[in-house]
Order: C-alpha cells, then sequence, then structure tokens
C-alpha cells in the first residue's frame, strides 16, 4: 500500500501565510476598525453586513480571486452553494471514480445530478468521460478520496479548463494547509468550511470567480442566509492561525512516522501519513485490534469523534476508524488499522497513549 499525501506547508511557508494575510486585513482595516464585534442585518445597497463585505474582500485578495462569500451550513454549505452556483437541477457532474464524501453525495442527490465518473489520476479517462457525457461542471476534491489516489489538483483543473469545464474544489482539510487552493490553480471555485480553521462553528467561504459567486449572493438574499458581521471577524481570526498551526502539526506527524516506523511500538506494523481527509497518520497493526485499541485509548484521554475535524475545539490527539471513504475502497482494513490526528498535542503524547492502548488492548485478546 502507498500513499500519496499532499504537501505540507513548511514553517517558514505557513509563517508568510500569516504575515501576508495580516497585511491585507490593515489594509481593509484601518486604526481601530478590527477591534469591534462587527455589524448585523441587511445594509441597504449591500444586502448583508458592511463587516462581513469587507472580510469578504480580505480573504479574496489573500487567494488572489475576483470574490468570495461567507455562507451558512460550513463545508457542505459552502459546497452546495458552489455546485448550485455552477449546475441546475439534473445536470450532469463529473466527479473522481470514488466515494463522494457523503454530505456531498447527499447535495447531488438532492439536486438529482447525474453523476459521470472518471478515474482523475488518469488524464485519458477524464478527458474520454467530458467527451462522451459532456457533464456541465467538474467536482474535484483536493484531498483524497482513496488510499492510493495520486493526481495532482493542478493538472486536473488544467485539463477541465482545457475544455471549458467549469471546476468547484472542495477544498476543505487542504485551505491553508499547502501552497495553493483550487482557485488558485483556475478553478472556477474552492469551498471549504472555516469551522475546520479554527473559525466559527457553521460558516463556510466560497472563493473564485466573480459571476459565480454573485449566483450564491442571489439564492442567499434573506437576512436568515448572512453570515453577519461577528461572524465574519471570527473567520478572519480563525484563518491567521490556521497556517502555523496547522505547520506544527505536520511537524508531529512527520515525527511520529518516523520513530513509530522504527519498532518502538511492537504491535504496529507500520504507520503511514496520508490525507484521509484531514491529513493523518494510518496505523497498521499485525493483528486485528484496531477496535479494542480505540477503546483504551478514548478511556486513557484520546478523543472518540472530531467536533470539526481540527476546529478549535479539537485540542487532544483523536483516535478512531479510518474514514468511510477508506473503508469503501477496501472494508478489510477496519480490523487492523487506525487513524490518528495528533491534533494540538505533541509526538510523547501520541506515543504514550499508543503504546498503552496497544498494550491493554493485546492483554484483551
Amino acid at each position: 500500500m502507498n500513499t500519496y499525501p499532499l504537501p505540507s506547508l513548511s514553517m517558514e511557508q505557513a509563517q508568510h501565510k500569516q504575515f501576508r494575510l495580516v497585511d491585507i486585513i490593515c489594509r481593509h482595516f484601518p486604526g481601530a476598525d478590527f477591534l469591534t464585534t462587527g455589524d448585523l442585518g441587511l445594509v441597504p445597497g449591500l444586502n448583508r453586513p458592511q463587516v462581513t463585505q469587507r472580510v469578504e474582500q480580505v480573504i479574496a485578495d489573500f487567494f488572489s480571486a475576483e470574490a468570495a462569500v461567507l455562507v451558512q451550513g460550513a463545508g457542505t454549505g459552502a459546497i452546495r452553494c458552489g455546485l448550485a452556483a455552477l449546475l441546475n437541477a439534473g445536470d450532469s457532474l463529473l466527479v473522481h471514480d470514488a466515494p463522494l464524501y457523503p454530505s456531498t453525495a447527499v447535495t447531488a442527490e438532492q439536486m438529482g445530478l447525474h453523476l459521470v465518473r472518471a478515474d482523475f489520476n488518469q488524464s485519458e479517462q477524464i478527458r474520454a468521460a467530458i467527451l462522451q457525457h459532456s457533464p456541465v461542471a467538474g467536482l474535484v476534491q483536493h484531498t483524497r478520496q482513496k488510499i492510493d489516489d495520486a493526481y495532482e489538483l493542478a493538472e486536473v483543473i488544467s485539463l477541465l479548463n482545457a475544455t471549458s469545464l467549469p471546476a468547484l474544489v472542495d477544498d476543505n482539510y487542504a485551505a491553508m494547509k499547502v501552497e495553493h487552493i483550487g482557485c488558485e490553480w483556475g478553478a472556477a471555485l474552492s469551498a471549504f468550511s472555516s469551522f475546520k480553521l479554527f473559525g466559527p462553528q457553521g460558516v463556510g467561504v466560497v472563493v473564485g470567480q466573480q459571476a459565480a459567486i454573485e449566483r450564491i449572493r442571489r439564492n442567499m438574499y434573506s437576512g436568515g442566509s448572512q453570515v453577519q458581521g461577528f461572524q465574519a471577524l471570527e473567520v478572519l481570526r480563525g484563518l491567521v492561525f490556521a497556517p502555523v498551526m496547522h505547520a506544527v502539526q505536520a511537524q508531529v506527524n512527520e515525527t511520529l512516522v518516523v520513530r513509530l516506523n522504527q519498532g518502538v511500538i511492537p504491535q504496529v506494523k507500520r504507520v503511514l501519513i496520508a490525507n484521509a481527509q484531514s491529513k493523518v497518520l494510518l496505523v497498521e497493526f499485525y493483528d486485528e485490534i484496531a477496535e479494542q485499541v480505540l477503546h483504551v485509548a478514548h478511556k486513557l484521554g484520546a478523543l472518540p469523534y472530531p467536533v470539526g475535524a481540527e476546529s478549535k475545539f479539537d485540542i487532544p490527539p483523536l483516535f478512531y476508524r479510518l474514514s468511510g471513504t477508506f473503508r469503501q475502497s477496501d472494508p478489510s482494513l477496519e480490523k487492523r488499522m487506525i487513524r490518528i490526528n495528533p491534533n494540538r498535542s505533541g509526538a510523547e503524547t501520541v506515543i504514550r497513549l499508543l503504546s498503552q492502548s496497544c498494550a491493554q488492548a493485546v492483554a484483551l485478546l
């Protein structure tokens, strides 16, 4: 088994992103403007809070895009809005030949979309699918849907653009962790959750082409659909801290891969890094003890499930089963493999919890 994780930002790159974002904030929020809790309601002429508009301009500038919009519904809502901006009910959508993220699959079903599948790891399959089925748009998940996915996002977007097929990129678990997101590679839209980037619950981000963003705005005219000013400022605060915090987490992952593959825990066969969907450790055991290890680890202090998958609430390390999409692609892995996200913890904490859990799990057999 081989994995092809996305390259994480180095600490230097992460700091550069933080500093660049703060510089842009200074340009849009002079003086004490940033030291507020934001405004509320439908400002005449804007049809959204003024602070929300200014935050959206900051985000658009940061990602070198024409426009950005904050939406309700976190990452799921952002993808739903993006799909609705690019397609009508019943249209054909090009997707990777892999299990769709569950909430995305629900949106596709609700819209009555016809899914055209092609292996994004094979460029010829993409061309053939477009030629044969003439889809209206393409949906590309930035992180991996299958363990052996290796496609380069920029190459897939370039291929779609060459056929005039607008692309919506699901940048959840990738934004602020990698050098470029989908819209920076030329996609029509990027969609991701601010909640996964230390922002407020329930707020998503869509960034990209002006025309598509304006279609989203028209669909969210009502006051109840708006992201209020105080929420928008929380989005920015989270984005500022996200790149460096995730670069620290990436360093912890790299340390753990080296140490665990050196055999420090006898029950561990091997450890891989994978984007599943967040960048995590895949820990494979010699024996089928995955369920027992998780049971013990949770008693010792590991989180049993995520709140927002790396949200501001996800502090202790997370020990949990493989993602649903990975389990579908290879059900046999479920009994002998778990995934670990260190979150804000260090390598020593993860090794201690895993070592104690493995020892107790073997004793339970």
